[in-house]
């Protein structure tokens, strides 16, 4: 069961069950064929920004491999959703895979053409993040 708390006026990131994300980190690149099968049917949303969350981590961790996930995490460059958004950027942003910033440019236009209502933060400033460090 997946474990989200989404982001509030107070708290402006979501929450994870971090017992275990912590678990599926620690399992480096042997956890990453289970996340990338997760991602290709998850069960909801929940599921994904977990799966999406754990994948940064994995990053900050040094994790190699996530790169080849792009074609996976691809399916959700077209998401209304600003919080996969936010981590889809976020991994974009570490990885750097080409292919992907195309995809951040489009985020960022459709974000400021239909600005997304009653979210307590701004997913365009993550995603301009990633595209000024694919500038850099």
């Amino acid at each position: 069961m997946t474990y989200v708390t989404y982001p509030t006026q107070y708290r402006n990131y979501c929450t994870f069950d971090e017992k275990r994300v912590s678990a599926k980190v620690r399992e480096r690149e042997s956890g990453l064929g289970s996340i990338q099968k997760s991602l290709e049917n998850p069960k909801n949303e929940e599921e994904v920004l977990e799966d999406l969350y754990i994948l940064n981590r994995m990053l900050d961790e040094g994790v190699g491999g996530i790169d080849k996930l792009y074609p996976v995490l691809s399916k959700y460059n077209n998401t209304q959703s600003p919080n996969i958004q936010t981590y889809l950027a976020g991994i974009y942003r570490k990885t750097k895979v080409p292919d992907a910033f195309g995809p951040l440019i489009s985020m960022l236009i459709q974000n400021s053409m239909n600005p997304p209502e009653n979210c307590p933060f701004d997913p365009n400033e993550e995603i301009g993040g990633a595209i000024l460090d694919y500038l850099a």
